[in-house]
């Protein structure tokens, strides 16, 4: 993989310590999440709270397992497929890679349209959605474009502050009942209006391609060996603790309101505001407001700065670089990552006039694939004591949870077909 960057002044400062999982948090909580979770808990209530944390945990082993591979190959979890598994895995990669782009991209800026307009109206709803998420896209692209990678951090600091702090002011002006809350996360139990609703919890909750992407951020502060694995550990798990919380937070504000699946997604994040108002007043209403806003447009961000570095070491790779070229390489000054950071922005502003509804559905069910694949072969990867070495092998407990990751997945799967053909 291309040489990891000198570690920056910062020495051992938190920024350092727990940018990395921070980022891994932001980019993958996004509006669908904290559409899903409050539909869930206005449905069923808070007893499917403990989903929201498995489902945590869960994706903290998948990323996790690209640590270990990194830290101990010096290698990119993409540079693996293609060397340990075949060239054939890169190529199935860049198929699906380009589809989820497509998907993730579209879904991003109609949801940070949908936001912009709800906090100030441009025109009418449809033209609202458009300038709004057009105006996103070229911020997030100058961003990235000429920021570089500490601007990158500080920005994605400061919207997390605002995503976080906004969903715990609006979950405690809700007044739930803590002691229901307790029972909820800590006695595990299957919801009786139908599995489906804890599914999307556990399913819903943290990142999926974007996952890969730690590795590259990893780098950037130039973490390496098993002290690097230590501390990839920790942040990891503060950026899993935040993403849980999130989620716990916004299934006990959907318990406190009433919500309709049956709404498009624009729908309902404009039927939440006015519950919110009607619960809390008129703050209630600004507050998830901008947290919403907060929420869509850290996912916007890291995903345009994210996703340009899988193209540019997928190209590498295709190339056939050496590994003293690779070593040379900074992923993020190269053209393939400016060409692919200016498609994300541009390419998916067609999808505004979309149904917002369906860029969601196929959002959804393409990141509902890729974590299985992430978990198989990691099992495959870090069990080989002669490809990783035997310090950096899994142990029993990521085992455990790589299994039950791709077991949860592979159930979902099938339920869901089984549901279409006997639909």
């Amino acid at each position: 993989m291309p040489e990891p960057h000198q570690a920056d002044t910062r020495g051992n400062s938190w920024v350092q310590m727990f940018a990395p999982g921070l980022l891994v948090a932001a980019t993958g909580v996004g509006a669908g999440d904290l559409i899903t979770n409050s539909i869930v808990g206005s449905t069923v209530g808070v007893g499917v709270l403990w989903g929201a944390v498995l489902g945590a945990v869960m994706k903290w082993s998948a990323a996790e397992g690209i640590a270990r591979w990194q830290m101990a190959t010096g290698t990119t979890l993409l540079e693996g497929w293609n060397d340990r598994l075949g060239a054939w895995v890169r190529w199935c990669f860049l198929a699906y890679f380009v589809i989820w782009c497509l998907s993730v991209g579209s879904a991003l800026v109609n949801g940070c349209g949908i936001a912009g307009a709800a906090i100030l109206p441009v025109g009418d709803a449809q033209t609202s959605k458009v300038v709004w998420g057009v105006a996103h896209s070229l911020v997030g692209l100058a961003l990235v474009w000429f920021g570089g990678f500490k601007s990158f951090e500080r920005a994605m600091s400061a919207l997390v502050g605002v995503m976080f702090v906004s969903v715990l002011l609006t979950a405690l002006f809700c007044r739930p009942d803590w002691s229901a809350v307790a029972e909820g996360l800590f006695v595990p139990s299957m919801p009786t209006a139908g599995r489906h609703h804890l599914l999307a919890v556990l399913g819903g909750v943290g990142g999926t391609v974007t996952l890969l992407s730690y590795g590259y951020w990893i780098a950037e502060i130039g973490r390496h060996g098993q002290q690097g694995l230590r501390t990839s550990r920790i942040d990891l798990a503060a950026g899993y603790l935040l993403t849980a919380f999130f989620g716990v937070a916004m299934i006990v504000i959907g318990s406190r309101i009433q919500m309709e699946e049956g709404d498009g997604f624009a729908e309902l994040a404009t039927r939440l505001a006015e519950q919110l108002e009607l619960v809390l007043g008129p703050a209630g209403r600004w507050i998830f407001l901008f947290g919403f806003w907060g929420a869509v447009f850290t996912s916007l961000l890291g995903v345009w700065q994210s996703a340009p570095y899988l193209f540019a070491d997928w190209r590498s790779l295709a190339r056939g670089d050496d590994a003293a070229t690779r070593a040379r390489l900074d992923l993020a000054q190269t053209r393939d990552y400016r060409l692919w950071l200016v498609a994300m922005a541009i390419v998916p502003l067609f999808s505004l006039g979309l149904s917002v509804k369906m860029v969601q559905y196929v959002y959804a069910v393409l990141g509902g694939l890729f974590i299985p694949l992430v978990a198989l072969t990691l099992l495959l990867l870090n069990n080989r004591g002669d490809w990783v070495g035997r310090e950096f092998k899994n142990g029993w407990f990521i085992n455990a949870l790589l299994v039950a990751t791709l077991a949860f997945f592979a159930y979902v799967g099938i339920v869901e077909l089984l549901e279409q053909l006997t639909a």
